[in-house]
């Protein structure tokens, strides 16, 4: 049986990931009925969005929250946070999804020395966690659980 047809019978959803000249998988993702491009990132505990993009997104900042972001090169990065916010990749949905505001010019600076397009955002670990992710690299597919 592919891997497919069993996950399909499970209720899982097949969302098509792109492979980037950087070697990173993306995929378009909607927050607050805006689309957006992502990078699926499975190293990344949160699911962020660049700074420069909250309005774009309707992302709401709660003041009261901050967090410390740390990750390969950099550590204790100021961000913010945004909660209840509609996230739909692919079928697969979920509403009061907590969006972290980060600073990305770093990311997309590195991209753009491949000649890539700036993203919006990363999909991280918490978003995958909820779904149920499951990867198939060598298809370039990622499946997410449906509810």
């Amino acid at each position: 049986m592919k891997l497919n047809n069993f996950l399909k019978k499970r209720k899982y959803t097949k969302i098509k990931l792109k492979r980037l000249k950087s070697n990173h998988f993306a995929l378009k993702a909607t927050i607050n009925g805006v689309k957006g491009q992502f990078i699926l990132d499975t190293g990344a505990s949160n699911t962020l969005v660049h700074d420069e993009h909250a309005k774009l997104f309707k992302l709401e900042v709660d003041n009261n929250e901050d967090v410390k972001v740390t990750g390969a090169g950099a550590e204790n990065m100021d961000s913010q946070v945004s909660k209840k916010n509609a996230l739909k990749i692919g079928k697969w949905s979920q509403s009061k999804t907590v969006i972290v505001l980060f600073n990305l010019s770093h990311v997309n600076s590195g991209l753009n020395n491949f000649d890539i397009d700036p993203i919006d955002g990363i999909i991280g670990t918490d978003i995958l966690k909820k779904g149920k992710a499951i990867i198939d690299y060598n298809k370039k597919h990622l499946y997410l659980k449906l509810p």
